[in-house]
C-alpha cells in the first residue's frame, strides 16, 4: 500500500499483522495477558521495593539489580497495554508516534537488560577475584557513575538508530509484527536502507556481542579463582551466586539474539518470528524475580518480609 512518502512521519497511520486469535479465544486471551501483565508488575515491583527498603541489600550487586524490574516493566508496558487493547477491540492500527515509542522503549528494555547483567558480571568478577580491592573499585560514587552511565550510552546508541529511521521515506503502512521495532519500521522504507542496516548490526555486534565476551572472560575468571579457593563454604556461595546471575544472562542473550536473527533472514517464518520477539519481553520480566527470589536467599528472604508487612497492614 502507498502512502505519503515525505521524510515527516509523525502523521501516519500505522497498521500492524493481525493476531490472528479465533472469535471465541478473544476474551481468554484478554485475561490470561492480563494476568501475565499484573504479575509481571507485582514481580519486578516486589523486588524493586524489598531492595528499596532493606539496607542490608545496600550493596553494589543488588543496587545494580535494581536497574532489571526498572527495565522489565519498561518492555513490558511498552507492549501488554497496546497487544492487550488490540486484542479487545481487534483494531491493529497505531499512530507512527506511538509506534516509534514502542519500537524505542522495546529496544532500550532490550539492550539495557544485556548491559546491566553484564555490569554485574564485572561487579561479580571483581567481588571473587579481586576482594580487597572491591571497596575502592566499587565505592558510591563510582556505583552511581557506572549506573549512569549504562543508561546514558543505551538510550544515546538507540536514539542515533531511531534518529536515522526518520529520515527515510516510507511507501508502506504495513508493520510485518506484532508490536513495532526497528527491523520492521526498515521494511517500511523505499529506496535504500543501508545505513539503518549497518548500524543495526552494529548495535547488535556491541550489544550481543560485547556483552557475550566480557560476560565469559569475567565468568572464567571467577571459575579458575573458585577451582583453587580452599575455602568450600566461600566457593559454593560464590558458585551459586554467578549461576543464577548466568541463568539470566544466557536465557536473554539467546532469546534476543536468534530474535534479532529471525529478522534478518526472510525464510523464517512469520509466526515463529512473532513468537520469539513475544517472547523475548513476556518471559524476561517473569523469570527474572523468580529466578534472582529462588536462589538468592537473602532476597528471598526479605521479599518474603515485605510481602508478611503488607499482608498484615492489609488486615490491620
Amino acid at each position: 500500500m502507498k502512502i505519503n512518502d515525505t521524510p515527516g512521519h509523525w502523521t501516519m497511520e500505522l497498521t500492524m499483522d493481525s493476531l490472528d486469535i479465533p472469535p471465541g479465544f478473544i476474551y481468554p486471551a484478554f485475561v490470561f495477558g492480563t494476568l501475565t501483565y499484573v504479575m509481571i508488575l507485582f514481580c519486578n515491583i516486589l523486588v524493586f521495593t524489598t531492595i528499596v527498603f532493606t539496607k542490608s541489600l545496600h550493596s553494589p550487586m543488588f543496587i545494580l539489580l535494581l536497574n532489571l524490574p526498572i527495565l522489565d516493566i519498561m518492555g513490558a508496558t511498552a507492549l501488554l497495554p497496546q497487544l492487550l487493547h488490540s486484542i479487545v477491540s481487534k483494531d491493529r492500527s497505531i499512530s507512527y508516534p506511538g509506534c516509534f515509542l514502542q519500537a524505542l522503549l522495546i529496544h532500550i528494555y532490550g539492550s539495557g537488560n544485556l548491559l546491566f547483567l553484564t555490569v554485574m558480571a564485572y561487579d561479580r568478577y571483581i567481588a571473587i577475584c579481586l576482594p580487597l580491592r572491591y571497596h575502592s573499585l566499587m565505592t558510591s560514587n563510582i556505583l552511581i557513575r557506572i549506573i549512569v552511565g549504562v543508561w546514558l550510552f543505551d538510550i544515546f546508541i538507540l536514539a542515533v538508530l531511531f534518529g536515522i529511521s526518520t529520515q527515510f521515506k516510507f511507501c508502506m503502512n504495513n508493520i510485518v509484527d506484532v508490536f513495532c521495532n526497528n527491523p520492521s519500521l526498515v521494511k517500511l522504507v523505499c529506496g535504500d536502507s543501508s545505513v539503518n542496516d549497518y548500524y543495526g548490526l552494529f548495535t547488535i555486534t556491541l550489544f550481543q556481542g560485547g556483552s557475550l565476551i566480557i560476560v565469559s572472560y569475567t565468568y572464567i575468571q571467577i571459575l579458575l579463582t573458585c577451582l583453587t579457593n580452599k575455602q568450600s563454604d566461600a566457593r559454593v556461595k560464590a558458585l551459586q551466586t554467578c549461576g543464577t546471575h548466568l541463568i539470566v544472562f544466557l536465557l536473554f542473550e539467546n532469546n534476543a539474539l536468534i530474535t534479532l536473527l529471525a529478522h534478518r533472514f526472510e525464510s523464517v517464518s512469520p509466526n515463529i518470528r512473532r513468537a520469539l520477539g513475544v517472547s523475548v519481553i513476556v518471559f524476561p520480566p517473569i523469570l527474572n524475580p523468580l529466578i534472582y527470589g529462588l536462589n538468592t536467599k537473602e532476597l528471598q528472604k526479605n521479599m518474603m518480609k515485605i510481602i508478611q508487612r503488607v499482608r498484615n497492614i492489609h488486615e490491620g
